[in-house]
């Protein structure tokens, strides 16, 4: 792979398979049937290699037969590398690059190191993304599935990866979403527009009008919804039924209700908990 020199590598994730089956290896191997080729410098390996770990072994989850994650020391060298590795075209890198800390594409993540304050934010980081690639992998490529539910989820994901390292807690980071998300838009107007916001374009561009923080709260909010009511097998598979259907058909398919019925329920939810 070729090396810029505006780039960092972090790590490449090579999960080899064998007989069928995926063998994995964390930081310091658990097992002999695990294995891992991993490439990062020593600030971020032992960050990059837990998360992994969790994702993998404790969460389950189906990252990808090869992961690259690149990490980036300036935003000028971010933006060159939206365009390199993250494929961005020339005329929307300086928006993404004016408000994102990280970005991922399928099998891959690209992080900038100083967008994020403290070591529990960078992992929160290096973890969402993470996420996204997963996703990704189950739906077929990205913007297939919904993007509030992606990136809810992706933050759900995030916070049980710090919970688990004992950073931080599921629990405390709801009591902060609800407290945010009282202040997004559509909570306050009581009408959310799910469907839109399931378009990756304006979901990017909802969230810079109404609130970053807030609609990433609302839509963490609504993911761990889901994963408390139908589980994460459940929720893992609509992003698999993405791959066959659009975005409403997959949601209908796999929740058992339309999207828009959904909305309503989880802002009467959302409502309640305001109120307890």
């Amino acid at each position: 792979m070729l090396r810029l020199p505006s780039r960092i590598p972090l790590a490449a994730l090579l999960f080899m398979a064998a007989c069928g089956a995926t063998k994995v290896a964390p930081a310091a191997p658990i097992a002999a049937t695990w294995d891992v080729t991993l490439t990062v410098p020593a600030v971020h390996r032992q960050a990059v290699e837990e998360i992994v770990t969790i994702m993998r072994r404790d969460l389950g989850l189906p990252l990808p037969p090869q992961v690259s994650v690149f990490v980036y020391d300036s935003r000028a060298a971010f933006r060159s590398g939206l365009i390199e590795e993250g494929y961005v075209a020339p005329d929307r890198v300086n928006e993404i690059a004016s408000f994102a800390a990280g970005l991922a594409r399928p099998g891959r993540v690209l992080l900038h190191s100083r967008s994020t304050r403290g070591r529990t934010e960078w992992r929160r980081l290096i973890a969402h993304e993470l996420t996204h690639v997963v996703e990704f992998g189950l739906a077929g490529g990205d913007g297939r599935a919904d993007q509030w539910l992606a990136e809810g989820l992706a933050e759900r994901v995030a916070f049980e990866v710090l919970e688990r390292l004992g950073a931080d807690s599921v629990a405390d980071r709801r009591a902060r979403a609800l407290s945010g998300a009282r202040k997004h838009p559509g909570y306050a107007a009581g009408r959310l527009d799910l469907s839109t916001l399931g378009s990756p374009r304006e979901f990017t561009l909802r969230h810079q009008r109404d609130g970053s923080l807030e609609t990433y709260q609302l839509s963490f909010l609504m993911a761990d919804y889901l994963v408390k009511h139908h589980g994460m097998d459940t929720v893992l598979d609509y992003f698999r039924n993405c791959r066959e259907m659009d975005r409403e058909r997959a949601f209908l398919w796999t929740f058992g209700q339309p999207i828009r019925e959904f909305e309503s329920e989880v802002l009467d939810y959302l409502r309640e908990l305001s109120a307890s």
